[in-house]
């Protein structure tokens, strides 16, 4: 369609262009005949004849010459138009091939393809302003926000209607006394980045990441846990597989369990499956507790100590298509992701931000993490991460 319109305003730009020059060619006919009869001529009868033809030759040939000017100039903005197409039906099937996408039909490959050029044109659109974090293609970049919205990937969080209270070990510490930046990534209690796929187990891998963070403090060993056995055999409360739940539940399931087996012994396979029992357990917890909720003074006490769940709002398409830098400025609160505080700091320019794993894989974000701005106005924090953090204890 794209080589079907540039070719028919190329070729009417064209016969435009060819319209005026011969226009053109009239006028300086015409001319030349003025020029002739006025030297012959005594009346002045003919020579005002002879100038009003001269004018309306001048005008049919002025307007034949701006209509060949305005259709050459669309035919020039079609070719652009082409090119970029051209360019984009590159990028896509490029996009196609880095991330596995087979589409049933040709239908669905158009319509796909006019998404993801869309989004392009918003990831560059927002790129081109002034801000502290930028955007990038990924593998969400042939969905809508609406699609993006509903996929498992970021429905997987069941925010709780209400939360029993817990204790919280570390209200005592100083904040003062806390150190101004901490990565748990450099500590050795952070294993690497995970995709949870179409899964909407989020939970699992919030819940797992601050397991295997207090399993590395607590006993000097980081262990790749299971969060296949948590979307197996946690279903019995409002934790449910692949429809979503909750992390305070899953380290309830722990604790009940006894504990979780390594990830190699019960591998993800990003689908519920029947619950296998009789694993050996490779690590445990003791207890779980809510960081107070709304307080991001709190929530820096204990990250500080330890990786801590938190949940965020992340169907916003700056959420969607998070490339790099500091996420600042308006974000929703309706929670439906679960990720991990693995650490906080501070940018150049004076910038407090959160740590976070995420778990959509690594080509998504900074290599899989995200950094959300710190200490901003509202007490729900950036996405609402200050909202419903814990952590479990061992």
């Amino acid at each position: 369609m794209a080589i079907s319109k540039a070719l028919i305003l190329s070729i009417l730009g064209c016969l435009c262009f060819c319209s005026s020059v011969l226009a053109a060619r009239e006028v300086n006919d015409d001319l030349s005949l003025v020029a002739r009869e006025t030297k012959q001529s005594t009346h002045c009868t003919l020579v005002v004849a002879q100038s009003i033809k001269h004018t309306m030759a001048i005008s049919k040939a002025l307007i034949l010459s701006i209509l060949g000017c305005l259709c050459f100039c669309s035919s020039v903005l079609a070719a652009r138009e082409l090119n970029d197409d051209l360019s984009m039906v590159a990028r896509h099937e490029r996009w196609m091939v880095q991330y596995n996408r087979v589409y049933k039909d040709t239908t669905e490959k158009a319509h796909r393809f006019e998404v993801f050029k869309a989004n392009v044109g918003f990831i560059e659109s927002f790129n081109a302003e002034n801000r502290k974090f930028y955007l990038g293609i990924n593998q969400f970049t042939d969905l809508t926000n609406e699609e993006f919205k509903a996929t498992k990937a970021n429905k997987g969080y069941r925010p709780s209607l209400e939360r029993v209270p817990t204790g919280f070990r570390y209200e005592n510490v100083s904040l003062d006394a806390l150190p101004e930046t901490i990565d748990w990534r450099t500590k050795g209690a952070v294993t690497p980045i995970k995709d949870q796929g179409q899964c909407g187990c989020c939970w699992a891998f919030s819940a797992v990441a601050a397991t295997e963070g207090i399993v590395k403090l607590k006993t000097g060993k980081l262990i790749s846990l299971s969060e296949q056995e948590l979307v197996d055999c946690d279903v019995h409360g409002e934790d449910q597989g692949c429809e979503g739940g909750l992390m305070d539940d899953a380290f309830k399931f722990i604790i009940k369990n006894g504990g979780l087996t390594t990830e190699s012994n019960y591998p993800y396979t990003a689908a519920d499956d029947k619950c296998k029992s009789g694993t050996n357990d490779a690590a445990t917890i003791k207890s779980y507790e809510d960081v107070p909720a709304n307080n991001e003074g709190a929530l820096m006490q204990a990250v500080a100590s330890q990786p801590v769940s938190v949940a965020v709002d992340g169907g916003d398409m700056t959420f969607q298509f998070y490339k790099g830098g500091v996420m600042t400025g308006s974000c929703g609160t309706d929670l439906d992701h679960g990720i991990a505080a693995i650490g906080y700091g501070k940018t150049s320019d004076g910038t407090k931000y959160w740590l976070l794993k995420n778990s959509w894989g690594t080509t998504w974000g900074e290599n899989g993490y995200l950094r959300m701005e710190k200490d901003i106005t509202d007490k729900r924090g950036m996405c609402g991460l200050a909202m419903e953090p814990s952590y479990p204890t061992a």
